[in-house]
């Protein structure tokens, strides 16, 4: 081996031992959420500034909006592996999207590394109020009733709120035209003003509005009443036999991010959703932290992909 290249090998060993054993954080760190407004939103704007004390640089958020949540995966992803770009991961783009989209710019398993499955939460069925139903039996008895007049929002393509509304229509044999909207706020706001009739809505983006009598709930989409509306049955109570399915927020970071800053995102997540303050305001809006293991975290998203697939098949959603 001749002397230059040795010493070009020991430079470039030199300097990839520098850069992984530089200091993390050593600039801002950047937030990336996939939707406006709502859930994803608001857990953002909770936890960031304690992740920012806790970590000593600014958490700057950033909405990337568009695509189900793929265009904010899609560029996080294709950052650089360096611990400062971090994802709000929600279902849409990390377990439905595969299988919804013929084809993606990005794999949400090989491209990116868990960091925490950190919430979970039901949907409430709402509709305008000038719709003359109040409950799920009367609600699908007028849909029938007026085949093709009635539409339904969904925070985007892929998203909890568009493939549950689909799966409802299957289970209650009704038809819904679909238009999907780049987050939460511009869906809910159509939904206000009546230009969509009816949405699958987590809690964050309805009660306000349901409490003002501006919206109404008639059912929840877990397992179980919502703590926020005990009042409001479920699906399964409303008849429709095991019917299940809460949205999900999550961390994640482009693939290869090393390890020591996956666990310390992991460590602070953990020690910053135990804050009573940061449970408080998560559980006001029926967010149920879970704050998994990556590895946890990891399992759960190819349980998902596997379990949402035959599911869009059947139900015959797909990307418009």
């Amino acid at each position: 081996m001749s002397k230059l290249l040795s010493v070009v090998i020991l430079l470039a060993a030199s300097m990839a031992s520098a850069i992984a054993q530089s200091p993390f954080p050593s600039k801002p760190v950047r937030m990336i959420v996939p939707v406006t407004g709502g859930s994803m939103d608001l857990f953002a704007r909770v936890v960031s500034p304690h992740l920012s004390e806790s970590l000593g640089q600014p958490v700057v958020i950033e909405t990337k909006a568009g695509v189900g949540g793929n265009i904010a995966t899609d560029f996080v992803a294709k950052s650089p592996a360096d611990g400062h770009t971090i994802l709000i991961a929600f279902n849409a783009p990390i377990t439905v999207n595969p299988t919804l989209f013929a084809k993606l710019t990005f794999d949400p398993v090989k491209d990116l590394a868990p960091i925490m499955l950190a919430c979970i939460s039901p949907q409430f069925l709402v509709v305008h109020p000038s719709l003359p139903v109040a409950s799920v039996k009367e609600f699908i008895a007028h849909v029938r009733a007026n085949p093709g007049k009635l539409n339904y929002g969904s925070i985007g393509i892929g998203a909890a709120s568009h493939l549950t509304m689909e799966m409802f229509k299957t289970a209650a044999g009704i038809e819904l035209v679909h238009v999907p909207y780049k987050g939460s706020a511009p869906a809910t706001t159509d939904l206000l003003a009546g230009n969509v009739q009816a949405a699958f809505l987590v809690p964050t983006n309805v009660l306000p509005h349901a409490r003002a009598g501006k919206l109404k709930v008639l059912a929840s989409s877990g397992r179980t009443r919502a703590p926020s509306m005990p009042e409001i049955p479920t699906l399964i109570e409303s008849g429709f036999k095991d019917f299940d399915s809460l949205a999900w927020l999550g961390l994640m970071a482009p693939a290869g991010t090393p390890a020591p800053i996956v666990e310390r995102y992991h460590r602070e997540l953990v020690r910053i959703l135990a804050m009573p303050e940061v449970r408080e305001r998560l559980n006001a809006v029926d967010f149920e932290v879970v704050a998994s293991t990556p590895e946890d975290f990891g399992r759960f998203i190819r349980a998902e992909i596997a379990k949402w697939a035959p599911v869009i098949r059947q139900t015959g959603a797909k990307a418009e």
